[in-house]
Order: C-alpha cells, then structure tokens, then sequence
C-alpha cells in the first residue's frame, strides 16, 4: 500500500509527518508527504480565538483527504476540533509524547518578567500562578517564536514540550507540571486521520497505541461536554483514566476544578457535565469579554 500523507509545512508538522511515515513503513507501508498551507499558518499577526480557533489548521487538511488529495492527514491532536466531518475519522493515535508546558528561558523563574504566549489557558496559568509578571503575545512556529526570544522581545517563551522532544531540542528553562498548569485536551499526541475507508484504516490500525486513544479521548468527550473550546482558559488532562480539568477566568484569579477517575465514557460525560455547571459563569465570561457568541 502506498499512502500520501498531508500535513502542514512547519519543521514541527514535518517531523510528525515523519514519524507517522516512519512507523507505517515499518510495517511495510510506503509514503509520500505532501505539504498543505492553512489559514492559521498564513494568519500569524492575529490571535486564533480571533480567526476561528484551533480549527484553523485542520480545515484545509480535511478538504484535501475529501477531494482525495491526501489519503491521510498528520495533525497535533489538540488542533483538531470536536466537530469532524461526516466521512473523516481519526484513524490512529500515537503513544502520547510529554503532555506539558516548557518554559524556554536562560533566566531563573524570579528573574523572567516579561513572558510569551498567545494561549489564554496558558496566560491564565501564568498569572494564577506566577506573580509579577507581564504577558505578551506570541504566535508563529517554533522557529519564529524562538528567534523573538532570542533577540530580546522575551524573557521566556511558552512551548509545548512534546514539540521539542519531536525536533529533539535541548533548550534551557523548566517544564511545568502538568497536574498544576493542566495542558490542553490532548496536548502531546499525534493523531492520522483518514476517510473512512476500510484498506486505510486497518493500515492504521497498526500504528494505534490503545491506551493513548482511551485517555485522550476520555479528553475529549469532557471537552465536548464543557464546550468553551480555546476560547476559554481550559485545562483537560487525563492519565490512565484519571481526570483533572479545570476551567479558569481570563486573569486567572478565580478558578473551577475537578478530580476523578474515569471509568468508561458515560463517567466522562457526567463529569463533563458537573464541570460546564460549575463553570459556566466563566465560560460565558470569557466568550463576552472576547467578544464571541456561543451556544
């Protein structure tokens, strides 16, 4: 079987690609990458809550697997949005690479005052969690943002670690503890999607890690139910089917959590319930003071 696998042309997108590449030819599979642009790598100067969201850079992939461009298409997993078009499927979740922030910085933690990120959960963190310190934003690939960084813009930057352990980059800073500035929904996972087609998906099949599919889509199942997507300071982190979530106010000052271990998907249903109740107040808060509308 030979496969063409659509992904993004950034050096992070690429080596994803690559490594889905890599695992499928060992299972006797051959590929071929082909590089599609999207809104979101093209729209750098502007905040995504302000060009639709994560979405951005999935939507252009879709359409290139429903015009059969691509056969498979490589995303991070926290890019692609709950709502999926009929016909598409994630057809493969990698074993989960690190789930945390990283703060690149050649500073000691009391000494960075002026930090980068464009993510509002991450600023929210930041300033619930760190005081004195002024929060800039921050977008474009690794590349660009360390270049800002590098020439002074920033003290420190916020990245996701699994990006730099797949570019294998040892860069000064800390890691931040993922039980205390809880990530996104399934941060650190790669996940291949595909049209529903039989001979696709049982290639990809081969390459699935159960375990990682069970936790990260207990994650979405309580994002779908919380809604808020990354509009609103949102953490979901799930490790072997124990759930942290928490939702937070746009300055981090007040915050809702919730603790427990998921057994199957209605567990995760319920427990995404009793967290969009608890924190809808700051849910809407957020979506008012972004100036969007929502359901």
């Amino acid at each position: 079987m030979h496969l063409k696998i659509g992904t993004r042309s950034s050096m992070l997108a690429r080596a994803q690609a690559e490594k889905v590449a890599g695992l499928l030819q060992a299972e006797g599979v051959t590929t071929e990458l082909v590089f599609i642009s999207t809104a979101g790598d093209e729209q750098t100067g502007v905040p995504l809550h302000e060009i639709g969201g994560q979405g951005v850079f999935v939507r252009a992939l879709d359409e290139a697997l429903k015009s059969k461009e691509i056969d498979i298409a490589v995303h991070s997993m926290k890019d692609i949005p709950a709502e999926r078009p009929d016909g598409i499927v994630s057809a493969a979740i990698l074993k989960r690479d690190s789930p945390a922030d990283y703060v690149v910085t050649e500073k000691k933690p009391d000494e960075v005052k002026i930090i980068g990120t464009s993510s509002t959960r991450r600023t929210a963190q930041l300033k619930r969690n760190w005081s004195n310190l002024s929060i800039r934003p921050l977008r474009g690939n690794i590349d660009t943002r360390l270049g800002k960084l590098r020439a002074g813009e920033y003290d420190a930057i916020v990245l996701a670690e699994a990006g730099l352990q797949r570019l294998s980059l040892t860069l000064p800073g800390f890691r931040l503890d993922p039980t205390v500035h809880v990530p996104s929904t399934n941060q650190g996972t790669i996940a291949v999607v595909s049209r529903d087609e039989p001979e696709v998906t049982k290639a990809l099949a081969t390459i699935d890690d159960q375990v990682s599919r069970t936790d990260t889509m207990i994650e979405r199942t309580v994002m779908e139910k919380i809604g808020g997507g990354c509009y609103t300071p949102l953490g979901i982190y799930c490790k072997n089917r124990h759930m942290i979530a928490e939702v937070l106010s746009l300055e981090g000052d007040r915050v809702f959590r919730l603790e427990r271990t998921i057994t199957d998907q209605d567990e995760a249903e319920r427990f995404g319930d009793e967290v969009r109740e608890s924190g809808r107040d700051l849910i809407d808060e957020a979506y008012e003071r972004l100036g969007l509308s929502h359901d």
